[in-house]
């Protein structure tokens, strides 16, 4: 029996976010430069959006590009840049009827991938059956620091005071502020850490770490990690025995 028949399909996570990691080590396994592993990783990407949006997965987060990237080999910079301006395909979300956003500084982007990324974002933006979100130059510490200062501008301006910030309005600024936070975080590759993505969101996330390199990734992989999640009692804090009362 595959993982797919195993799920609950009442108990989807409304939101997942990946961390996309394994292109590089899939290609040079394989004798390739690390741009085969990344092209390859591209056409993953329109797969599992179309199995989220099969497996009725609300909101797909999947980070693209860390602040951090900025500091690899400028021909491997250049070469993501590339592949990034050539495959956001607006076609793509319009067929799926996914509406498309982006999470991070942009402006740090070249000019033509932040027109493009904009085009698409406008294009998609009526759309409700699924959200696919790529975080592109982000990183937590940025999106946390960055909310802060909004924060602070507004109460040096007395449009606040600072004895009312709380969670709720911090998150109100954060880049995220238009989706819930993640209810499943999935990452490839081996590795198990954060990697600086969606700290502040990710407090009670389900954590799924999988040796799989991204390239390699499908649908099974997706439901595995579905199911492993189901299987999981989320408790935010409280007891089972809480949560069993309050699911009566």
């Amino acid at each position: 029996m595959t993982y797919k028949e195993q799920l609950d399909m009442n108990r989807i996570p409304q939101h997942v976010a990946i961390i996309m990691d394994g292109n590089g080590r899939w290609a040079e396994q394989r004798g390739k430069q690390r741009t085969e592993g990344h092209i390859k990783g591209v056409e993953v990407v329109r797969k599992i959006m179309e199995n989220a949006v099969e497996l009725g997965i609300k909101y797909l987060t999947l980070y693209t590009f860390s602040t951090e990237n900025w500091n690899r080999p400028e021909q491997e910079v250049s070469a993501l840049m590339g592949l990034l301006f050539k495959n956001i395909e607006e076609e793509v979300f319009i067929k799926n009827q996914v509406r498309f956003r982006v999470i991070g500084d942009i402006e740090r982007l070249p000019a033509e991938i932040q027109a493009k990324l904009n085009k698409c974002m406008e294009h998609t933006r009526d759309f409700e059956r699924s959200c696919m979100v790529l975080a592109l130059s982000y990183s937590s510490r940025w999106e946390i620091t960055r909310a802060a200062r909004i924060l602070a501008d507004k109460a040096a301006k007395g449009l606040i005071s600072a004895d009312a910030i709380d969670e709720k309005m911090l998150s109100g600024v954060m880049t995220t502020n238009f989706m819930p936070d993640p209810d499943l975080l999935i990452r490839t590759g081996g590795e198990i850490r954060l990697s600086n993505y969606l700290l502040w969101q990710s407090a009670y996330t389900e954590l799924y770490f999988c040796d799989t390199f991204w390239p390699d990734f499908n649908m099974e992989e997706l439901c595995k990690a579905i199911y492993e999640y189901q299987q999981r009692e989320r408790r935010f804090g409280k007891t089972g025995a809480q949560i069993a009362q309050e699911n009566k």
